[in-house]
């Protein structure tokens, strides 16, 4: 009892016991991580440099974020197509070997339950990547849908993987990669994914994508081989570690939604301007959650509409009320922070479609004032995705 006890005392002394750690937990520790809860995962939010520092890093150079705490599983099975579509607005059987989508599960209320990346390798089995926050729900769904999938009779089976995840993003990535690879870097362009050997390190797999706007890639990695990896590419000089605080401000700046905060099981894909994520031949046969209600807003439009703002003055924040000229409320910021590159606030958020236009002047309310804002076209920082040219 007194162990026991003793136990809780300590847990409660130090949240960080309570939380789930990735593989490389003592790294970031020991490279002056300063851990912080995420989606119940103890998490890096940075380093020994500034966040700043660390954002310009990555947008000139090239970072090293840990994403291993997101869910990745694996969908075999002869109706592995037709299973994933019943949960999503893609249009996976489209897809090219090895060409991957960023799509959304949504609900029969037409919201979004999770953002995700499918990927149709060529090894007989799709690649699911899925958000931390939503792990628990996600594969509680994911198991769900299974057993009634094999209970009419599909061949599909689930998969989920152990492996670590590391992103590597910056326009220096393919320069810092391609020494390890022997797959030509020039031949992966953006959302297409390879297995491959990365500097010695057998069974991974790298697909050209990321969330920062950069050129990047993501590697998923073997739990054993992910500090050797990570330590042979911190040696080049190009490298740094970054962590959740730069992570957000990237995407910000490149206007990728995080779940949670920008979407959630209340918003829908067309509200979220995502509505290019819903398969043409989806759209047609109406045959994904929450079709009834997705599919008829595409052509009538909603009362509101996710856009980005760029302000100055103090920051904007999650919850701040957005105005209109005269004072009305007419929505609310999801996301907001000082951008390192622009040097103004930026944000994204919902209002009344009426002030959705880019251009649009508009006021957000911080600490009870009211400040110019103008609606903006997104992203707010150019991207630089690799298309191969």
């Amino acid at each position: 009892h007194q162990a026991m006890t003793l136990d809780l005392f300590h847990k409660i002394l130090d949240p960080q016991a309570c939380m789930r750690k990735t593989a490389l937990f003592d790294f970031h520790r020991d490279q002056g991580g300063k851990m912080v809860e995420f989606a119940g995962w103890s998490m890096p939010v940075q380093y020994r440099d500034s966040h700043i520092h660390s954002h310009m890093h990555t947008r000139q150079h090239c970072s090293i974020f840990d994403v291993s705490h997101m869910l990745q599983s694996k969908v075999h099975g002869r109706d592995r197509v037709k299973f994933i579509e019943s949960m999503i607005v893609g249009d996976i059987a489209e897809l090219k070997d090895n060409q991957g989508t960023l799509t959304l599960f949504t609900n029969d209320k037409g919201g979004i339950n999770d953002d995700l990346i499918v990927t149709k390798t060529d090894q007989g089995y799709l690649y699911v990547v899925s958000n931390a926050g939503c792990a628990d729900k996600d594969s509680a769904n994911m198991k769900a849908r299974l057993a009634k999938f094999k209970a009419e009779g599909h061949d599909v089976e689930l998969e989920f993987l152990e492996e670590c995840l590391i992103a590597v993003q910056g326009p220096s990535m393919a320069k810092v990669l391609q020494p390890g690879l022997t797959d030509d870097l020039s031949k992966l362009t953006f959302m297409t994914s390879t297995l491959a050997t990365v500097f010695g390190i057998q069974g991974c797999r790298v697909t050209r994508c990321g969330y920062t706007g950069e050129d990047g890639v993501e590697i998923s990695v073997p739990k054993s081989g992910v500090v050797a990896l990570t330590e042979r590419l911190l040696a080049n000089s190009e490298v740094k570690l970054a962590g959740l605080g730069a992570r957000d401000s990237l995407r910000l700046e490149a206007g990728l939604c995080l779940y949670g905060n920008d979407i959630d099981e209340t918003t829908t894909p067309v509200e979220a301007t995502l509505v290019w994520t819903i398969g043409k031949r989806r759209r047609q046969a109406k045959d994904f959650p929450g079709a009834e209600i997705i599919v008829p807003q595409i052509k009538a439009k909603t009362t509101r509409k996710r856009v980005g703002l760029v302000s100055t003055g103090p920051p904007v924040r999650q919850h701040t009320p957005i105005l209109s000229p005269e004072g009305k409320v007419i929505g609310e910021v999801s996301s907001g922070c000082p951008s390192p590159c622009l040097k103004q606030n930026i944000a994204m958020g919902y209002v009344d479609v009426a002030y959705a236009k880019n251009g649009t002047p508009i006021q957000v309310e911080v600490r009870k004032k009211a400040v110019k804002a103008v609606v903006t076209k997104m992203p707010f920082v150019p991207t630089n995705y690799y298309s191969g040219h």
